[in-house]
């Protein structure tokens, strides 16, 4: 598979934002794009979590706005996700790793809130889930750590890579994120994207080889940490619960490493107490801060 890769660091390529973006003094929202849903039983999506009880597991995207500067943090389910899936998916996963319709892709929930096209889309990693929509961006630049590139560029149907029905499109312009050698909270590298705190980017291999998350501090100082699948459900980090073996041991490229993420996190926690951390499926969590049109401020 060809595809472009450019080794500018984000920093620099962030440098054309600052007609859109006052570092230091623009206000910073986010909303919560629910896509899709699935609907499992929570000892499915967390170690420990009991086999009698249901939960929903969302599928979603999280558009940030920094001044006028709009970006996606991840694509949620996308509108060619029936066949992307019908393609990709093994026979054998279809039972376990599903979702449910409707799905209301990410892209026609901003053209109809009249939300410009986007421009920039940072991927947390390349499973299934997290890259339907890319296609559906054209726009967009696509940016992704050099290790989940890696991936990217060797994509197979499966569980665990990335799938070509969704990364090969000749339409995805990709770039590599380069992470500086600033540490922050409990990570030792990280990427400010504006230069100002509020959205800050960190390595979180081990999920995937290139998994990463995201901190948003928003306009009223509230402090969000959105860590992809690191953990399906927040309340696994109550006592460093994995996910379900089975599950992981599928979807978890180096499960050891994920461990030390969540072990990271629960530090993170209590460092700061204040932190709402965000799986990317955690419907609990999500439905609390609410959907997109509402932003949190």
């Amino acid at each position: 598979m060809m595809f472009k890769r450019c080794l500018l660091s984000l920093v620099l390529a962030g440098a054309s934002w600052s007609a859109l973006a006052d570092a230091a003094h623009a206000d910073v929202e986010f909303a919560i794009i629910k896509t899709g849903k699935t609907t499992a039983l929570k000892g499915m999506m967390v170690s420990g979590g009991g086999f009698t009880t249901k939960v929903d597991g969302n599928f979603s995207a999280i558009l940030v706005k920094h001044g006028q500067a709009t970006f996606l943090f991840d694509s949620g389910l996308g509108s060619k996700v029936a066949e992307q899936y019908q393609q990709d998916m093994p026979w054998w996963a279809r039972a376990f790793f599903k979702y449910e319709n409707p799905v209301v892709p990410a892209r026609v929930q901003l053209d109809k809130a009249g939300i410009p096209p986007i421009e920039r889309i940072f991927l947390s990693h390349a499973h299934w889930d997290h890259a339907s929509g890319l296609g559906d961006f054209p726009e967009a630049v696509v940016w992704a750590a050099p290790e989940e590139l890696k991936v990217i560029e060797h994509a197979a149907p499966g569980l665990g890579g990335s799938w070509p029905s969704q990364v090969s499109l000749k339409s995805i312009r990709w770039q590599s994120l380069e992470f500086k050698p600033q540490p922050h909270k409990v990570f030792d590298r990280s990427i400010d994207v504006f230069a100002d705190g509020s959205v800050v980017l960190v390595p979180m291999f081990g999920h995937t080889p290139g998994s990463i998350g995201m901190f948003v501090t928003v306009a009223s100082g509230k402090r969000f940490f959105f860590c992809g699948d690191a953990v399906w459900r927040a309340d696994a980090l109550k006592d460093g619960s994995p996910k379900f073996w089975p599950a992981s041991l599928i979807v978890d490229k180096d499960r050891e490493q994920t461990q030390h993420t969540i072990e990271q996190m629960r530090e993170l926690v209590k460092l700061d107490p204040g932190l709402v951390v965000v799986p990317a499926h955690d419907d609990t969590v999500q439905s609390a801060l609410g959907y997109f049109p509402s932003w949190i401020k």
